[in-house]
């Protein structure tokens, strides 16, 4: 908004969205007010505001919520933060226990979005700022530690029960000598209390969460715990306190049931939480190579601060083998430095004065001193961090399916028990109210939200982890599923199949001439020169440690070359028709012109005191691992396409250099666009991968779109998935990545679902008419929790998950 004008035209957008009440915009902070009435919708909102030419933007917060135990809860959860009226999307994610809420006002709605969720019986907070004492780790281990302690007090009183009831079955013998020493019906007593110390123990937060949420029509994992074992428990009161009022043959306790019940889906619970932890590990190795101190120089004096206060523009001084607070730029010294963790690569890399450093990376044995640039949030390892936390928070098209099913399958399991009750008192034998309690109970027991709920978030947490290790951060969580499906995949060719800067790749000389001194002569006269070309022939001749000298009498022809006095020679150094022009016949270098043309290079002849001295040749080298990484990305099944704007020779000579299926040259960055659109028309889907601003409109369009880390930041935002190495090993780890993750999640989702869907039948008693075969509600429960802890050990496999070996740039 610029004037009172603007203030005006959104205000009056705003009024006319149904569901607006009255509208208020304050100019001075750029604010919109509204009073919503019935219907209101934020969404609505927003794009009226944005067709009006402006943009209101939500902002995105993560809330804790506490309290969460199954698929069910979660789309509770999200279904109240939605009934919130200026939320515009929540997701929920079971295995980190976080939700990510876009809402219009940002944190100032935090109020509303905690109310609602406590409505519906949860617990919920603003997610703990860096550095807070009250983390979400420090919530979880606490978690764990009220689990251990609760399994074991309620294994201490449930195994006596079990022994005394379940022994006696075995041995009946038992049975008599226990009714020797309890006369009377001082046993059942004696189980009555032990049950009833278990049940509002440990038990307690069963009846605490389950039951008002029965009440609020919403049953969870929760709700069907506690009818089970409450059914099991008040049953056993009946016979133990009015046995009379049952027939005789229905008089039994199963006091050993509800508490046996508990005992195993605490311990269920236990080493859930526990493997939940383990699958966060990806942020916590990554938050553990923040440094936690830094030297720097301020006015006149060293210093040790804690990294946090570092400030841009402050000059830190880093020791041999010590960890780089921030991001910066070298002024002085040199050293080799460990940047494994960001981009993979195993080989150190060499750092002189004005060589960009990466906080968190290990110093080698050198010393130096560098400007602080980027610190903070602002980090390159923040960065990585937030997107990693981003990307496992995000939910799968394929999870969004799951979640409608878990939303009706608690209640449905419910009417299934309810239904399985009635069946065995009409049809039953007799005891049929025994039989009808115990394969009621049973199939409330067995009924397993929780792997359904935990399928799909705990393989993109830890595949997304591991997916980081190998410097590949998948930005949106969705491109996991996109990029398993993908078929084609489109590439720029500089900087990205290219190292995207001139280097000399060639010299030849002429009979009579030494390299070296025909080397340092020509950079001497291209020191002169600002041309990429001229840069590059300096570079080497510096690289060779040759001196460049001092040049006179420089003359540069446009479009042809240049030439100047070197130490009294006469250099000139141009293209082959400058070289014609000069009276000088370049056929001598026939040969290795025709060679260096087939590669894609142009090459340039210098010329010393009238005489043709050398032919060299200046080009874009390929990046070491682009030929192994092309044929890796084809041994998977992928068609490789490059687009480039580069003249055709040029590409095509590279095309044949990598192995590439298809080349198309010479275009404009919108006819980027274009050629993916051609592919997908065809039916293909399609991945590209660049690294430039050019390539920002192709990345956005494409199926997903990748952006090599080394890239410009415009692309980076554009991309999907972030090659934080800088080459096309990474591509090739993506894929395999995703592939890995979206099979894991297919079995966890057909453990999950067969589980129900065999064992559910099998709880109410479909196999008892046949084979006399009823499934005891304990085995339920234990069946129960171990499907949670299989779903979440076979999650865990992707933290081993191995990828190809792609020369400098494998796996690690």
């Amino acid at each position: 908004m610029t004037c009172a004008s603007c203030v005006k035209r959104v205000e009056k957008a705003a009024a006319k969205v149904p569901g607006v009440a009255a509208s208020a915009v304050n100019f001075a902070t750029e604010t919109l007010s509204v009073t919503p009435g019935p219907g209101f919708s934020a969404e609505a909102l927003v794009k009226a505001v944005q067709d009006a030419g402006y943009e209101a933007k939500a902002e995105t917060i993560t809330l804790d919520i506490e309290d969460m135990t199954c698929a069910s809860c979660v789309s509770r959860v999200e279904k109240a933060l939605k009934s919130v009226p200026s939320v515009e999307s929540a997701a929920v994610n079971l295995a980190t226990g976080k939700a990510v809420v876009t809402v219009l006002g940002g944190r100032s709605a935090v109020p509303a979005l905690t109310k609602a969720v406590e409505k519906a019986g949860y617990r919920a907070k603003l997610q703990a700022e860096a550095g807070e004492t009250d983390t979400h780790e420090e919530a979880k281990e606490r978690e764990i530690s009220r689990l251990t302690r609760d399994f074991w007090i309620a294994l201490v009183f449930s195994l006596p029960l079990f022994v005394m009831e379940m022994g006696s079955h075995i041995y009946p013998p038992l049975h008599h000598r226990l009714m020797d020493i309890f006369p009377g019906n001082l046993l059942n007593y004696i189980q009555f209390t032990l049950a009833t110390l278990v049940l509002f123990g440990p038990g307690r937060r069963f009846f605490v969460k389950g039951v008002p949420a029965l009440l609020r029509g919403g049953p969870d994992m929760n709700s069907l715990v506690a009818i089970g074992t409450g059914a099991a428990y008040l049953y056993s009161l009946v016979t133990t306190f009015t046995p009379d009022v049952l027939p005789y043959e229905a008089q039994h306790v199963y006091f050993e049931a509800a508490t046996v019940i508990v005992t195993l889906i605490l311990l269920g619970r236990l080493l859930e939480a526990r493997a939940k932890g383990r699958t966060g590990a990806a942020i916590k190795k990554l938050a553990g190579l923040q440094a936690k101190t830094a030297r720097v120089e301020r006015d006149g004096e060293t210093l040790d601060i804690a990294a946090s206060d570092v400030v841009a523009g402050d000059v830190v001084v880093v020791r041999p083998g010590e960890r780089i607070p921030v991001d910066g730029s070298v002024i002085d010294g040199a050293s080799h430095v460990d940047e494994a963790m960001i981009s993979g690569e195993p080989v150190p890399v060499e750092k002189n004065a004005g060589a960009t450093v990466i906080g968190g990376t290990i110093n080698g044995k050198g010393s130096f001193r560098f400007r602080a640039e980027r610190v903070g949030s602002d980090m390159m390892l923040s960065q990585i961090i937030r997107m990693v936390g981003e990307a496992q928070g995000a939910k799968l098209p394929i999870q969004m399916a799951v979640d409608k099913v878990t939303g009706w399958f608690v209640p449905a399991v419910i009417g299934i028990a309810l239904l399985t009750f009635l069946v065995w008192l009409v049809v039953g034998p007799e005891p049929a109210y025994t039989y009808g309690l115990v394969a009621a109970v049973a199939v409330l027991i067995i009924a397993c939200p929780c792997a359904m709920g935990l399928a799909t978030p705990t393989s993109i947490m830890v595949g997304t982890g591991r997916a980081a290790e190998l410097g590949v951060l998948f930005r949106k969580g969705e491109a996991l599923q996109t990029l398993k499906d993908v078929d084609t995949v489109v590439m720029d060719k500089t900087g990205t199949i290219t190292k995207g800067r001139p280097e000399l790749t060639d010299i030849a000389v002429a009979a009579g001439f030494e390299e070296d001194r025909v080397l340092a002569l020509a950079a001497s006269l291209e020191a002169r020169s600002e041309h990429p070309v001229a840069e590059a022939i300096v570079k080497a001749a510096t690289a060779r440690g040759l001196v460049v000298e001092p040049v006179e009498a420089v003359e540069a022809v446009a479009g042809y070359g240049i030439a100047g006095k070197v130490s009294g020679v006469t250099v000139a150094a141009g293209a082959d028709r400058y070289m014609a022009k000069l009276g000088l016949d370049v056929s001598i270098f026939g040969e290795t012109a025709a060679r260096l043309a087939s590669e894609g290079k142009t090459p340039l002849y210098v010329a010393l005191d009238g005489r043709l001295a050398a032919a060299i040749a200046v080009a874009d080298p390929l990046k070491p691992t682009s030929i192994p990484a092309v044929k890796a990305l084809k041994a998977l099944g992928l068609s490789v396409v490059m687009v480039t704007g580069d003249n055709r020779r040029t590409a095509e000579a590279i095309g044949r250099a990598t192995g590439i299926d298809e080349v198309v040259a010479e275009v404009l960055p919108e006819g980027k666009v274009k050629a993916i659109e051609a592919l997908r028309e065809k039916g293909r889907k399609v991945a590209f991968i660049g690294d430039g601003i050019n390539d920002a409109p192709a990345l956005a369009s494409a199926d997903t779109g990748i952006a090599i880390g080394t890239g410009t930041d415009v692309a980076i935002e554009s991309a999907d998935v972030v090659l934080v190495g800088g080459d096309l090993s990474g591509a090739v780890h993506a894929v395999e990545i995703s592939r890995k993750v979206i099979r894991n999640i297919g079995q966890n989702l057909f453990w999950a679902f067969g589980y129900n869907i065999l064992l559910i039948p099998v709880a109410a008693g479909i196999l008892y008419p046949h084979f006399g075969i009823m499934l005891s509600p304990m085995v339920g429960a234990a069946a129960m929790g171990l499907s949670s802890v299989f779903v979440l050990t076979n999650a865990l496999r992707l933290k081993r998950a191995t990828v190809t070996d792609i020369g400098a740039a494998g796996a690690i």
